[in-house]
């Protein structure tokens, strides 16, 4: 009996097992691929730069193996984040807070989350007009509630909109790709 799967970016391997006979048989499985999830509010040409940034960094052709997934805090649900193995988290910063729209995402997906997703390996990246202490310190809050882990330091791009914020975006979304890729976290 043979099988066969199709696995994104990342062929197929077999396995072996003893059938309920003297003989061998070969079933050929997908090796299993690691997912990202980005949750990024968007308010803006230039947030929206800046997530397509992430984006792009995450999706590099230099790291093999993951599927990435976009959504808005309003389009993440609860299963989106217990089908992920690690999560990036955009907001901008709004009267010294994060986003409304990433505190929703937070308030529904908090308690269907909290057993299955402790150490849930997570990035952030925060657009602040001014510094982004207390956008970055709620999301610190909840997320150590959840039992989730910063595996990169948070980007806080701060002041008026510089186009280097683009390029840091990129990195981050290819350093948490990369290290998830590479079973780091």
């Amino acid at each position: 009996m043979q099988e066969s799967y199709t696995a994104i970016n990342t062929g197929i391997r077999p396995l072996h097992w003893a059938g309920g006979s003297n003989h061998h048989e070969t079933m050929t499985m997908p090796i299993a691929q690691k997912r990202l999830l980005i949750v990024a509010h968007v308010p803006s040409a230039n947030t929206g730069a800046l997530r397509d940034a992430v984006l792009a960094g995450a999706r590099s052709p230099k790291i093999d193996g993951i599927q990435v997934t976009l959504r808005t805090p309003f389009e993440a649900d609860p299963q989106d984040v217990l089908d992920t193995d690690a999560i990036i988290l955009g907001t901008t910063e709004n009267l010294g807070y994060m986003s409304g729209a990433l505190k929703d995402f937070f308030d529904r997906i908090y308690y269907p989350c909290l057993e299955e997703k402790q150490g849930l390996p997570m990035g952030v990246y925060i657009r602040a007009g001014h510094d982004g202490t207390g956008t970055r310190r709620a999301i610190d809050t909840i997320t150590t509630g959840l039992k989730w882990r910063t595996v990169v330091e948070p980007l806080v791009c701060r002041g008026d909109w510089n186009p280097d914020f683009v390029d840091q975006g990129k990195e981050l979304g290819m350093t948490m790709a990369a290290g998830l890729e590479a079973g780091i976290y």
